[in-house]
């Protein structure tokens, strides 16, 4: 059966061409990814630890895993954005959906410079300056896709392809050797502070508009109908996670960071995986997009009370990543009150913690899974609200 023309963000208006399972089993993976990033902010505002989680020879196995896991988040949200693109085509004109996807995109990089970056924060001063990380990314490469769309598929792709295969190449070139085009260089391809502006970009637009270009081609089979579309899902899947077991045996191309060779199993084990994410390396693209296409090609197999739980996060994600970073931070605020700290001290990006503060792995879930169950009502009222009205507004939150 075919769903009605729905609207919300990184899936807008489904045609009749898709089914409703189909479109579930998006949801699913979508709101699948959404609960486990929740994991990482949690862990960001609780910790305890003050080192990278993923340093391998100062990290323990469960809280390396913690952080690990979040990685294929956002390769997740960004493919199928791009995705959502595509079928948002197939009842518009190429113009319109440019118009559509460059509104969209403005909309995201406003909200991100706003609203989600006071949220991270808690105040103005804003320390570290406005903060660009996923959602400025979905936008901006929107706003790309906008005119790439005009391109033929095969330039699509060769473009798409030539950002996710290639950018490594450039992984030795500074900013600072640059001079005056240091602040482009950064924004395309080195996170950090950007020297002309006060903005601290996390996420550099190469290669994730490639990602979202390549989400856009894969689109017809993402939301395909026909039965051999989730096998084909599946097979690439297994192709992408079997290039990032070779390259990565081979240490060479695809990630600036060489995995270790010598020492303990555990240590080499999750070098192996140790990618860099900032900006994503081949490999890492490779080792998340390989399990999200299968999650994909599986999802519409999954059924029952949890499946219908995660579709609800699904269907609004834009509503679930905003206030979930003001419900985090607010708990950590209250947590700090309760470790004998004042509320002002984590009044703060969770760049840099305070000293004194913080918990382990046990609290982190807990909290973490309370996160999730606090928030659905809210999320399965506002999706119902959405699937009846046609107000135009409610599209762009």
């Amino acid at each position: 059966m075919a769903t009605p023309a729905l609207d919300r963000f990184g899936t807008v208006t489904i045609g009749a061409s898709v089914g409703a399972a189909r479109l579930d089993s998006v949801d699913l993976v979508r709101g699948l990814v959404m609960v486990i990033m929740v994991l990482d902010h949690v862990r960001a505002y609780f910790t305890e630890v003050r080192f990278d989680p993923t340093d391998v020879t100062q990290t323990t196995l469960p809280l390396f895993l913690t952080r690990w896991v979040t990685h294929i988040c956002a390769p997740t949200f960004i493919f199928l954005a791009g995705a959502s693109a595509w079928i948002a085509g197939t009842r518009r004109t190429r113009g319109e959906l440019a118009r559509l996807l460059l509104s969209r995109g403005l909309w995201l990089l406003l909200l991100e410079f706003t609203v989600i970056t006071f949220g991270w924060y808690f105040n103005l001063r804003m320390e570290y300056g406005l903060i660009a990380q996923v959602i400025w990314v979905i936008g901006a490469s929107m706003i790309v896709l906008a005119g790439l769309i005009y391109l033929p598929r095969a330039a699509i792709a060769a473009i798409g392809l030539a950002l996710v295969l290639g950018h490594n190449l450039f992984d030795a070139i500074a900013p600072e050797r640059l001079g005056a085009w240091a602040p482009l260089w950064r924004m395309l391809h080195v996170p950090g502070p950007v020297e002309a502006a006060p903005v601290l970009l996390l996420y550099p637009l190469v290669p994730w508009v490639g990602v979202m270009a390549l989400g856009y081609l894969m689109g017809p089979v993402v939301f395909s109908r026909m039965p051999g579309a989730s096998r084909r899902l599946a097979l690439l899947g297994v192709a992408l996670i079997a290039a990032f077991v070779v390259l990565r045996a081979l240490n060479g191309y695809g990630d600036p960071r060489p995995r270790i060779v010598d020492g303990e199993v555990l240590v080499l084990a999750m070098s192996f995986v140790n990618l860099t994410k900032y900006p994503p390396s081949l490999l890492f693209l490779l080792m998340t997009l390989g399990p999200a296409l299968i999650a994909l090609a599986l999802a519409h197999r999954v059924r029952g009370p949890a499946a219908r739980f995660l579709v609800v996060f699904g269907r609004v994600p834009f509503l679930f990543y905003v206030t979930h970073i003001y419900l985090v931070h607010a708990l950590a605020v209250f947590a700090a009150t309760r470790q004998g700290l004042p509320p002002t001290s984590m009044l703060i990006a969770p760049v840099r913690l305070p000293d004194g503060y913080g918990f382990g792995l046990p609290v982190i879930y807990l909290v973490w899974i309370g996160v999730v169950l606090l928030l659905y009502p809210l999320c399965a009222r506002y999706a119902r609200v959405k699937e009846r009205s046609r107000t135009w507004w409610l599209s762009y939150l």
